[in-house]
């Protein structure tokens, strides 16, 4: 039985709470070493059972799958072999802007080789949409091409953007994609602008927002980005989160849970030292 509730982008039902995978490919927006210590850690076995966790808790959604990623695609068939529950795959490759006709057919490779790992919703990366965005004219480029391709082959469109202003001008351009992505966080880290700004554009929105970073990269602790998120999304939008190991992932469904039916998280609390002053004699916190 599903925990974690769903939206819907177009005919997808999509779970609010969508696994990262910058925490399984190294990418930790920390340091070189912790980068490192990521790509050292994972492997298959870890990464399968780190998404079952997930997926058991109807969190069955992977954001970043990549056909180079193997470990990573075999992982998510292991737990959808183990808990028979389909992944949506969202990926976020990167396209070549370019605008010429070697581009063009590079980008269409890149699309067949999305398909062929069973892609859900494709959505260009950050560094090829925001390339795209122009202020001036508060226009999107390049859409008439990739929109139509990736819809042509099966897929939803979105469009992956660290720029506030991305989703606008597509709602003001009323481009036939199903969703974008925002970064969101209590932090404001990587925000382009005041937090209270980026809340008010993800509520004016005609589309689900998949909003991303929001422990600001392991910068705040998980209850307090998950309590923002929750507490000022709209019931259609997710949030997409980085675990390193499946107790990771199930601290932050409990957590995320716990917020939702307005009780007390049963995740096991750090008990050092500092604290033994407000523990009971049991050692639980009082």
């Amino acid at each position: 039985m599903d925990q974690i509730p769903h939206t819907m982008i177009e005919h997808l039902s999509v779970p609010r709470l969508i696994a990262g995978t910058n925490w399984f490919l190294g990418f930790s927006h920390q340091t070189a070493a912790r980068s490192k210590l990521i790509k050292e850690y994972q492997t298959r076995e870890k990464l399968a059972d780190l998404l079952e966790v997930f997926f058991r808790a109807g969190a069955n959604a992977v954001y970043g799958t990549r056909p180079d990623a193997t470990d990573l695609e075999l992982a998510i068939k292991d737990a959808e072999q183990r808990t028979g529950r389909k992944a949506i795959r969202i990926s976020i490759p990167s396209l070549n802007v370019d605008g010429t006709p070697e581009a063009r057919d590079e980008n269409l490779r890149t699309l067949d080789a999305h398909v062929a790992i069973g892609c859900d919703i494709l959505m260009p990366h950050q560094c090829s949409t925001d390339a795209l965005v122009d202020r001036r004219t508060r226009t999107i480029g390049g859409m008439d091409f990739f929109i139509p391709a990736v819809r042509e082959r099966g897929m939803v469109p979105g469009l992956s953007t660290h720029m506030p202003e991305t989703p606008v001008y597509a709602d003001e351009m009323g481009l036939d994609v199903g969703t974008y992505i925002q970064i969101y966080n209590p932090a404001g880290f990587l925000m382009q602008i005041e937090i209270d700004w980026v809340y008010r554009m993800i509520w004016g929105r005609k589309k689900p927002v998949i909003t991303i970073k929001p422990l600001a990269a392991g910068r705040v602790q998980p209850l307090v980005g998950l309590a923002f998120c929750w507490g000022t999304l709209r019931p259609c939008d997710a949030i997409t989160i980085g675990c390193l190991t499946a107790d990771e992932a199930r601290e932050v469904i409990d957590i995320s849970l716990s917020l939702l039916e307005r009780r007390a998280s049963t995740v096991e609390l750090q008990a050092t030292r500092s604290k033994a002053s407000v523990m009971s004699v049991g050692g639980s916190s009082a």
